[in-house]
């Protein structure tokens, strides 16, 4: 079976490459540059507490180090705190970094890799789908031809496999435009992001300039300061007189030492392909979609992407032909991000117009901060992990089902489990390795060896279920789950999204949800792998 050609080595590439070889799958990354990244201090991501946990266990490496993860939140208006929130575990942290350091890391990764190989200074040039396979073209000194099973394009906003396919990009053009600086200093608030708006120091802008402070590793900040709409350019002067004055402003009215590293300006675009397959190829990250206005991270979703896309072409390059499986990629995906997209297209004319909230509800102030807050900490419609709820994967409701703190079609919480092994680990570390996680709620198992329960209750009927079940699945024991009684059976997909949670050992609607979770039967035909797995 023909590998899966990537086509883009940016983090969403390197991440569905990884994430293809934990499921077992062989892919060819081609990488349009030379395999080195600039190094821009400017230039970060910001990844919420799902897509962290997913580079980090990709990478094989935490990002504490070189990336920071804030202890606290606050929000300012003029003088006033207008909100403040401390990070912890009922309230976790956002993971900051430059995207030169991620990158590096998942590049590392890579390189350990058998499974994936990289072909640097590869330009895609054409693509050639027949019912077996397909062949990429690359052009440029090692131009040459590959063949692969599928293709993802993964390569931004500009993407040569989107216009190769002719799939419009329809959308709205700089939506928002930041002057950004990454410098390195002290701050009256060590550790903390936050958000000031109508500050005090400036009289320019309809509400006297916003500005975002967060904080990175070894003492570097990154401060994006938001544009007027059809702004004039910015020169190092003026971006030098904000920074002089921001820093003095929050420092109690002189400028602290600093070292500016890295400047640029940040210009935001809302964009959405029409369609995200095309036979065999598939769009991810910025090559499906633009967004990035109100603090929300377009990063995230192509993470998200390639989280959920990387299951289903596994399963169907192992056991061959899964058409509705791989169609609910599009299907699931494009549903999320068009709906954080209208979130956004709704939030902006309340937060960027003339009249502001005020003409809308009551306490405008405050509704702007959670209306933004929300952006910047991944909350709500504008940044809260979509569900799938909707998705076309879902299982027939059956009277078995109980309601958990989880809904159907959400992403699981992150508890405690005991493993086959009978080691205790996350739930979160099970994800990602190709097969139906079935979880048993079973309180007090927590306190005993597995082996004195194991062989217990309900547990020989329940194993047998989850070995009769018509894809690999691995059965995990739990002492407690938010919201989910005693005896609970949790069935989770490989990307961490709970299809169902059925009462008690149900051997026939486990294997209905879990077959439902599969997209139905594997389609009739030859194989698309040979079935086992290569890993």
């Amino acid at each position: 079976m023909d590998p899966v050609i990537v086509v883009g080595a940016g983090p969403v590439g390197l991440t569905l490459s990884l994430a293809l070889a934990r499921h077992g799958v062989p892919s060819v990354v081609l990488d349009e540059g030379p395999g080195k990244d600039e190094q821009r201090p400017a230039r970060t991501v910001i990844l919420r507490e799902d897509t962290a946990a997913l580079v980090e266990r990709l990478a094989r490496t935490p990002f504490d180090a070189t990336g920071a993860r804030w202890t606290g939140w606050r929000s300012l208006r003029r003088k006033q705190v207008m909100r403040e929130l401390t990070f912890g575990d009922q309230l976790p942290s956002p993971l900051h970094l430059a995207q030169h350091e991620l990158t590096g890391a998942l590049r590392q990764a890579v390189d350990s890799e058998r499974l994936v190989k990289v072909a640097v200074n590869s330009r895609l040039d054409s693509i050639e789908q027949e019912s077996a396979g397909l062949t990429a073209h690359t052009r440029g000194p090692k131009g040459t031809w590959w063949r692969g099973s599928f293709l993802v394009g993964c390569d931004g906003p500009r993407s040569t496999v989107r216009k190769l396919l002719d799939i419009r990009f329809p959308g709205r053009t700089a939506v928002e435009r930041h002057a950004v600086a990454a410098l390195r200093t002290e701050l009256p608030w060590p550790g903390e992001a936050l958000l000031h708006r109508s500050l005090p120091w400036r009289t320019s802008g309809p509400s006297g300039g916003e500005v975002v402070g967060r904080p990175l590793a070894d003492g570097v900040w990154r401060l994006d300061w938001l544009l007027p709409p059809r702004s004039e350019l910015v020169t190092p002067d003026i971006l030098v007189t904000r920074i002089r004055e921001t820093l003095a402003g929050w420092s109690g009215g002189s400028t602290p030492p600093y070292e500016l590293l890295d400047t640029g300006v940040h210009t935001v675009h809302h964009r959405l392909a029409r369609r995200w397959r095309a036979g065999r190829v598939f769009l991810a990250g910025d090559a499906a979609h633009l967004l990035g206005a109100l603090g929300t991270q377009s990063l995230d979703e192509g993470l998200r992407d390639a989280d959920n896309l990387a299951w289903k072409l596994a399963v169907a390059w192992h056991e061959g032909p899964h058409e509705a499986l791989l169609d609910s990629y599009q299907t699931e995906r494009r549903a999320v991000v068009a709906g954080r997209l209208r979130a956004a297209d709704q939030a902006l004319p309340i937060l960027r117009g003339g009249k502001g909230l005020r003409s809308y509800v009551a306490g405008s102030t405050r509704g702007h901060d959670v209306l933004l807050t929300d952006g910047h900490l991944g909350h709500g419609a504008l940044g809260a992990p979509g569900s799938y709820e909707d998705s076309p994967l879902a299982p027939e409701p059956v009277e078995a089902e109980v309601g958990v703190g989880t809904a159907p079609g959400a992403p699981v919480r992150d508890v405690r489990v005991t493993a086959p092994d009978g080691s205790f680990v996350r739930l979160r570390d099970r994800l990602g390795l190709g097969h139906l996680l079935v979880v048993l709620i079973a309180p007090g198992t927590g306190v005993w060896e597995r082996r004195h329960w194991v062989k217990a209750g309900v547990m020989p009927r329940l194993a047998a279920a989850v070995a009769a079940l018509p894809h690999e699945a691995e059965l995990l024991v739990a002492e407690s789950y938010p919201g989910a009684p005693a005896h609970s059976v949790l069935l989770v997909r490989p990307d961490g999204h709970l299809v169902t949670a059925l009462g008690g050992v149900r051997p026939a609607e486990l294997y209905a949800a879990a077959q439902a979770a599969l997209g139905g039967p594997a389609e009739s035909g030859a194989k698309a792998g040979s079935g086992a797995r290569t890993s």
